[in-house]
């Protein structure tokens, strides 16, 4: 469908940008995850999870996004981040 094309390479180039964006969270992730294992501090701190999730969907709902299915991208993230943490913890990440 040649039609679609330049579209679908919008979304792709989109999609390098979010992949990028959640290669340079994950570091970041991995910084706090050492601090939080080195300091004692739980993987999970529920106010904020609750915080990052609320304040995106916040903001995915100002912009006309639905704001369910940011809360479902980050409730995935943000699982995955805390097992990363989790992991670092244990001493069976970097």
């Amino acid at each position: 469908m040649e039609i679609l094309k330049p579209y679908r390479a919008r979304i792709d180039a989109l999609d390098d940008k979010i992949v990028d964006l959640l290669v340079e969270r994950a570091g970041i992730i991995a910084e706090v995850g050492h601090l939080k294992a080195r300091e004692g501090i739980p993987a999970i701190l529920q106010d904020r999870v609750d915080q990052v999730r609320e304040r995106n969907a916040a903001r995915a709902a100002e912009k006309g996004l639905d704001p369910d299915l940011v809360r479902a991208l980050y409730a995935m993230l943000i699982q995955w981040s805390c097992d990363l943490e989790e992991q670092i913890k244990a001493g069976k990440a970097a």
